[in-house]
C-alpha cells in the first residue's frame, strides 16, 4: 500500500465518517466544475443552516467575491448576487450569526468547508456569518507551525493530524478560531482552479471575472 493510500486512510479515520456515504452532502456547482461536500453532524448547528440556505436557493448565483491562492476561496455573501464589478464584497449576510462549534477533530485540511465570521475585536465569542463561508485550499505545515499554534492556541494535534497537515496542506493557524464544519470529498481540484484566477486585491482579493454557484442539497 502506497503512502498516499495510508495518508488518505489516516484522514478518513481522523474526520470520523466523512469518508462514508452516510450523512448530509450538498454540491457547490462552479464554471470550473462541481464539489461534493459533506456537512458534519459534528457541528450540528452549522450543518443545519448551511441545509437550510441551500434548500431554500439562498447561495444560488452568488459569488466568489474573496480568492487568495494558498490560502481560501470565500462566498455566501448575499450582497454579491448583483454587485458591480467595482465593488468591494464580504460585508453580507442574512441578518443572524451562529454560535462557534469548535471541535478539536475537525482542522483546516485542504477541501475543508468552514465558516467566516467578524474579527475578534467585534466578535470576541467568534460567532460565525450566517452565510459566509470559504473553502481551504492552504499549504503544507510543518512542525515549526504547528508546535507554535499548540503554544498559542493551548491545544495538541494528533500524530495523524500532523501527518495530514504535511502531506495535503491547509491553514492550520485557523483552527480552534473558525468553525471547520463540512469536507470536501469529490472536486478538490475546484479548489485549485477557482484560487488560480485573476483577482482584484483593491477589491479585496475579489476575481476580475465573477465566479458564480449554485448549491443544491443532495438526497
Amino acid at each position: 500500500m502506497n503512502r498516499f493510500i495510508l495518508i488518505c486512510l489516516a484522514i478518513c479515520m481522523l474526520l470520523l465518517t466523512s469518508c462514508g456515504e452516510k450523512g448530509t452532502f450538498v454540491s457547490i456547482e462552479t464554471e470550473f466544475g462541481n464539489m461534493k461536500v459533506k456537512l458534519f453532524d459534528e457541528t450540528p448547528k452549522h450543518r443545519d443552516n448551511f441545509v437550510k440556505l441551500a434548500g431554500e436557493g439562498f447561495f444560488d448565483d452568488l459569488l466568489f467575491h474573496r480568492v487568495i491562492p494558498g490560502f481560501m476561496v470565500q462566498g455566501g455573501d448575499p450582497d454579491s448576487k448583483t454587485a458591480a464589478p467595482d465593488r468591494p464584497l464580504g460585508q453580507g449576510g442574512p441578518g443572524y450569526t451562529i454560535p462557534a462549534e469548535f471541535n478539536n477533530d475537525l482542522i483546516h485540511l485542504k477541501g475543508m468547508l468552514s465558516a467566516a465570521r467578524q474579527s475578534d475585536q467585534v466578535n470576541p465569542k467568534k460567532e460565525s456569518s450566517g452565510s459566509q463561508f470559504y473553502i481551504v485550499q492552504g499549504k503544507p505545515a510543518q512542525d515549526g507551525l504547528l508546535n507554535n499554534i499548540e503554544t498559542q492556541k493551548a491545544f495538541k494535534y494528533t500524530a495523524e493530524q500532523r501527518a495530514a497537515y504535511k502531506e495535503i496542506g491547509g491553514t492550520p493557524f485557523l483552527d480552534r478560531d473558525y468553525t471547520v464544519f463540512g469536507q470536501v470529498v469529490e472536486g478538490l481540484d475546484v479548489i485549485d482552479k477557482i484560487a488560480a484566477v485573476q483577482t482584484n486585491k483593491a477589491l479585496g482579493d475579489r476575481p476580475v471575472k465573477d465566479v458564480k454557484m449554485t448549491v443544491k442539497v443532495l438526497k
